[in-house]
């Protein structure tokens, strides 16, 4: 979470969550930026208009989770 809130985009309102439950909310719609993650194979849904949710497994490997965040 930490690594995702260091991001600093303009584009990024706020990064919450608990554990690996992550909800990234952004300033606009997500449905490109899904589209986009589901492109690099990446699996994330919605949570409502603005909200990015990443939910990975509990088995997920530090170089798994660093793909995603620095794609």
């Amino acid at each position: 979470m930490e690594a995702l809130q260091s991001i600093g985009s303009p584009l990024i309102r706020e990064v919450r969550g608990l554990g690996l439950m992550v909800g990234i909310e952004l300033k606009q719609k997500v449905a490109p930026y899904l589209q986009a993650l589901q492109d690099r194979h990446i699996i994330a849904l919605n949570a409502g208009l603005t909200t990015i949710r990443l939910l990975p497994p509990l088995v997920i490997t530090r170089d798994q989770l660093d793909r995603v965040v620095w794609l």
